[in-house]
């Protein structure tokens, strides 16, 4: 009996080796069999397929994915002064791969679990920032490290000011989080992807939308004076 396969994991998942047996939207890719590596929180599987070639010829592949799930980030704004809200807080991975303390600002982000992408938007917002966002906006949705991860990132962009503010934020202390609310003038978090303050992929794309077709944009400014 193994955990995550006949018997419930931590999770109580079962059956986590049959994800992708029943995959049959490519006609070049032919799954042969899936090995359960690792459930002990995500999911890491070792996938075996055929697949065929442009010049039709077959060739037996393997990979790795990652599954911790599809996620959500939200770009907070307040167009009126020309502020962004992040966040700072300590990332392992990074600190590992060469980041001088792995402490990363970021846009406010988390999974989905079993909640909608809007959803779990506004309630990853409240426990980092501390603001509870009315309407968002869609950005983009977007597979973030499709060489090994299965992840899909929804984008979203909400307004923010002093009536959102319902609690201090920082996340959840149960849950090991440790998170500092961090506000930034625009244009220095601009800089700051510039030369290298702001590190993290998910956040330089939103102030990079944001100035290019969001609310920091020449057009959407023209508008608002």
């Amino acid at each position: 009996m193994t955990a995550g396969l006949d018997t419930p994991d931590r999770r109580g998942r079962t059956g986590l080796d049959q994800v992708g047996r029943d995959l049959t939207g490519n006609p070049r890719v032919r799954v042969r069999d899936v090995r359960l590596l690792s459930c002990n929180w995500y999911v890491l599987r070792t996938t075996t397929f055929d697949y065929r070639h442009a010049d039709g010829r077959w060739s037996t592949q393997e990979r790795e994915t990652y599954d911790r799930g599809n996620g959500a980030t939200v770009l907070l704004y307040d167009i009126a002064r020309r502020t962004v809200l992040l966040t700072r807080q300590f990332r392992y991975p990074a600190y590992v791969n060469g980041h001088a303390d792995g402490m990363l600002l970021e846009t406010a982000a988390g999974l989905l679990d079993d909640e909608s992408p809007e959803e779990a938007i506004r309630r990853e917002a409240a426990e980092e920032t501390g603001h509870a966002i009315g309407e968002v906006e869609h950005v983009f949705t977007v597979y973030m490290s499709p060489g090994s991860v299965t992840e899909r990132l929804h984008f979203y962009a909400a307004p923010y000011d002093s009536t959102t503010r319902a609690s201090h934020g920082g996340g959840i202390a149960e849950e090991g989080e440790d998170i500092e609310v961090v506000e930034l003038g625009f244009d220095h978090a601009l800089r700051l992807v510039r030369d290298g303050g702001i590190a993290d992929a998910k956040t330089i794309m939103l102030l990079q939308w944001a100035a290019l077709h969001g609310p920091f944009s020449p057009e959407t400014e023209d508008l608002s004076r």
